[in-house]
């Protein structure tokens, strides 16, 4: 029998992307107040690895990786992506988004992003979430799996992500 152990805080982040016209400061201030100081943000980075937004968003998509200061437990991620629909839908024009806020946590051992979509190879949280683990720890990085999203699996993700795991492992 293996004995039962609460696990560690984990470091919350945030992929925002959205498209020229969006108020993303805005959108990243809402963010700030309900999960804290950012940690991280990066740079203004052009999303062009996939057209699956385009008819919503437009062509010129755009994405900022924030990562907060405060840790969380593990099943904040829930109420997290609860939160950052309700942000979505806050900044509609028209009935289409123009902003995507996709949270998730980093450990010392993988990236799990929230989603509302089942599939194969997500687990049910609660209150209609679900996890993907989208990258995995292995040999000194962040590693992608056959099902992780093309531009998580980028080399510029992976190394903003592995510097972010140096910060999270700093502060437990």
């Amino acid at each position: 029998m293996g004995t039962i152990l609460i696990p560690r805080e984990v470091m919350l982040f945030c992929s925002v992307l959205f498209s020229k016209d969006t108020p993303v400061e805005e959108a990243l201030s809402l963010l700030r107040q309900d999960y804290g100081e950012f940690a991280y943000r990066s740079h203004t980075m052009p999303f062009a690895f996939t057209d699956y937004y385009e008819e919503e968003f437009g062509s010129e998509m755009q994405r900022i990786l924030v990562a907060f200061e405060p840790l969380v437990p593990r099943n904040a991620l829930p109420d997290v992506k609860i939160r950052t629909n309700q942000i979505e839908s806050s900044f509609m024009h028209n009935g289409k988004r123009r902003i995507n806020l996709d949270p998730g946590i980093l450990t010392q051992e993988n990236i799990c992003l929230a989603t509302t979509k089942p599939y194969s190879h997500r687990i049910y949280l609660d209150k209609g979430i679900w996890a993907e683990v989208t990258l995995i720890y292995r040999k000194d990085s962040y590693r992608g799996l056959e099902w992780s999203y093309p531009d998580y699996s980028s080399g510029e993700m992976i190394g903003m992500f592995n510097k972010l795991r140096e910060k999270y492992r700093g502060k437990l």
